[in-house]
């Protein structure tokens, strides 16, 4: 099993000190989880997923799990530019099954129904995905 690394990341003049953009930055973030129930549901996955792939080896070989592997990182990689349209990743539900899951995201908490919502600046978001700028593509909550 992965361990998650312990050590804090700085980065001078970078993405993690522009204090006015991102709002202040804690250390404990980044050395805790966010919640122990948290990680214990991220190592849950892990395990349920690498039981998926031996059994798909079992039955189909090593070549179809590559393959699985493959496709999910290239439908993970599309995405529309930023606008008022966001993505969805149908593909990417499609091929992992996730169609079928209905969970609280789905009809909760929305972040465009907030009351303190702005509108995405389309120009930065092109921006940081071009790697001209820095920072998160969607900083749309104030």
């Amino acid at each position: 099993m992965e361990e998650t690394s312990k050590s804090i990341s700085h980065e001078i003049g970078g993405v993690q000190n522009d204090a006015f953009r991102f709002g202040l930055h804690g250390v404990k973030s980044d050395i805790v989880g966010s919640h122990p129930l948290q990680s214990s549901l991220h190592s849950a996955r892990r395990v349920d997923e690498a039981m998926k792939r031996q059994c798909l080896v079992n039955l189909y070989g090593t070549a179809f799990p590559v393959k699985h592997e493959l496709e999910s990182q290239i439908l993970s990689r599309f995405q529309r530019p930023p606008g008022a349209i966001p993505s969805s990743m149908l593909g990417l539900e499609a091929l992992t099954g996730d169609l079928d899951n209905f969970g609280f995201e789905d009809y909760l908490n929305d972040p465009r129904e907030l009351e303190g919502f702005r509108p995405l600046d389309m120009h930065h978001g092109m921006e940081v995905r071009l790697g001209l700028s820095k920072g998160p593509v969607y900083p749309s909550v104030m």
